[in-house]
């Protein structure tokens, strides 16, 4: 399964409290086959992202059938490394 990774573009932030850094780094260790789409900073110009999820907050996983899922990075991290991601719907999209 290929998805793409929305994240910010500061693809150079590698600490573990950045959220896009930290959702990154767990679908890289669970295998996950992914494209990265980079955001623009200024959360008001993300129109795509609040398009799809109701919120302009990063980072945020779309998937081959259209579907998108953004949550917390924690609850996302959690999700994918329980494997989750893979084979399992993504939770319903929020009500806009």
């Amino acid at each position: 399964m290929a998805v793409k990774f929305h994240r910010c573009g500061n693809l150079w932030v590698k600490l573990d409290g950045h959220p896009c850094w930290r959702v990154q780094k767990a679908l890289d260790a669970a295998g996950v086959d992914y494209e990265i789409v980079k955001e623009p900073l200024l959360r008001g110009s993300r129109t795509n992202l609040i398009e799809h999820t109701h919120q302009n907050k990063l980072p945020a996983i779309e998937f081959e059938d259209g579907t998108w899922y953004r949550d917390e990075s924690k609850e996302m991290v959690a999700r994918i490394s329980k494997g989750e991601l893979i084979g399992g719907s993504p939770p319903a999209e929020p009500d806009g």
